[in-house]
């Protein structure tokens, strides 16, 4: 006998909640990145660049790519002239991923606009307590990176 979502331990409610959440966030993810010209892995990583320039392996770790994968996406971008590469100040030989003034300005505007759709849900679902729920997400996500470090 299988026992229904209402009737599991909460906490396989909640992971099956994170999963169909994880999902929902892909996909406006996807959808914004479509409407803004670029590939969810373009938004990603011009999402990554918001704060400043950032080496590769710093990104292969955070977006989870292999380095050959990265430097094929950072060279795809970088064609669009929405990324450049700037040499380290510590290591020369080291190369960090900046983006440029257009691409600045259009990973703010895909951000921005996943953002609100995500806003635009959470109010739709008239979340009670949307500052216990982002404490919670916030602590599984450093759990997740403390122990994958």
């Amino acid at each position: 006998m299988t026992t229904s979502s209402a009737d599991a331990p909460e906490h396989l409610r909640l992971a099956e909640a994170l999963v169909r959440m994880t999902h929902v966030v892909q996909q406006v993810f996807s959808e914004e990145s479509r409407r803004l010209g670029l590939t969810s892995p373009q938004a990603q990583l011009m999402c990554q660049l918001t704060e400043g320039p950032v080496g590769m392996t710093e990104l292969s770790r955070s977006l989870h790519l292999e380095r050959s994968s990265l430097s094929g996406l950072v060279d795809r971008v970088e064609r669009r002239a929405l990324v450049r590469r700037v040499p380290d100040d510590c290591d020369r030989r080291v190369n960090r991923i900046a983006l440029t003034e257009e691409g600045d300005s259009l990973a703010h505007e895909v951000h921005n606009a996943i953002s609100k759709q995500l806003e635009e849900l959470t109010d739709a679902a008239r979340v009670a307590d949307a500052g216990a729920m982002t404490s919670a997400l916030l602590r599984i996500a450093e759990h997740y990176d403390a122990t994958r470090s």
